[in-house]
């Protein structure tokens, strides 16, 4: 069995069709944060609400620190705050790939957790309205 169709018609609603599917999907950016061993407690903070306002809005995370000069002797500094960083998410960030060493860099990558979407809510419902009509007015 066979269809006669015109094929411009065709090409336009397959076009068509594809563009309204990538109009639903959500595309993924890894976002980078970058620590040094030297971090204060403040800039650690304000690095992990970073990391978790780029988790929330449902990208990933990549956490890399990067060791200069005689840093290289104590990785385990780095590693401890690449570590803690993990603990720290908790369920918002899971951890997709562990913290690894790559020359001078140490970094981990981290994807949204479950909870980190957030769900839509349904709009509150609206009161219901009297279907009693207002009393009459009297005559002056």
């Amino acid at each position: 069995m066979c269809r006669i169709q015109d094929y411009g018609k065709f090409l336009y609603e397959k076009d068509k069709s594809d563009r309204a599917a990538r109009k639903k999907q959500k595309v993924i950016v890894v976002k980078e944060v970058k620590f040094s061993v030297t971090v204060d407690e403040h800039d650690y903070q304000t690095k992990k609400n970073r990391a978790v306002r780029f988790l929330s809005d449902g990208d990933k995370v990549k956490a890399s620190l990067r060791f200069k000069g005689r840093q290289m002797a104590h990785r385990e500094l780095g590693y401890a705050i690449i570590n803690r960083l993990i603990q720290d998410m908790g369920d918002i960030g899971v951890v997709e790939f562990m913290p690894r060493m790559e020359g001078t860099t140490l970094h981990a990558i981290l994807a949204p957790g479950k909870k980190a979407e957030a769900p839509k809510r349904p709009a509150a419902p609206k009161p219901p309205t009297p279907d009693i009509a207002a009393p009459p007015r009297p005559e002056a």
